[in-house]
């Protein structure tokens, strides 16, 4: 680019570019999807909303888990707290449950039962494997209190309050006169 300097201020020219115009090919109405002939990003958003989908389905059926997730209410009274956690096919003596302080952990193994011989799986959606629960209990418990039995594939855990830790009453009285 060649210079040149100026009488007035002293100061560097630069020489006069040719004015070029251009527009962006995505500026032109329907020019860039007739160019390719259907909308590009269109398209590729498409493509890759059904990538993540497959790999959506792929990873909540289990081939990057180990096992499965249970299913996990918890829930609070004046005296208890209680705990339901969906566990179908798991027999009960298959489960334990172990309470440490606030933190309550339930595990459980379900075992495979498919049979091999003679059949073609077209869908296998029963996942088999051990799963792990832990949760932050929201007060102290009585743990030689806490009772859990297993009814219809649903585990309830029951775990009484803590004296410490539950309301009391206090009878508001008139003031003696």
């Amino acid at each position: 680019m060649a210079t040149t300097m100026t009488k007035e201020k002293n100061q560097p020219m630069q020489a006069a570019q040719p004015e070029v115009k251009t527009r962006l090919l995505s500026q032109r109405p329907g020019a860039f999807s007739s160019f390719l002939g259907r909308a590009p990003f269109w398209s590729l958003r498409d493509e890759m909303d059904q990538l993540l989908s497959r790999f959506s389905d792929d990873w909540s059926s289990g081939w990057m888990t180990q096992g499965f997730e249970a299913s996990l209410d918890l829930s609070e009274t004046d005296d208890k707290i209680e705990v339901h956690l969906d566990v179908p096919g798991i027999k009960p003596e298959e489960i334990t449950v172990e309470v440490s302080g606030n933190q309550l952990r339930i595990t459980g193994e379900r075992k495979e039962d498919r049979e091999e011989k003679g059949k073609t799986y077209h869908r296998v959606e029963r996942h088999s494997g051990s799963f792990s629960r832990t949760v932050t209990l929201p007060c102290e418990v009585k743990e030689p209190a806490i009772e859990a039995c297993c009814d219809n594939g649903v585990l309830t855990i029951s775990l009484p309050k803590a004296e410490s830790v539950k309301a009391h009453k206090v009878t508001v009285k008139p003031k003696a006169k």
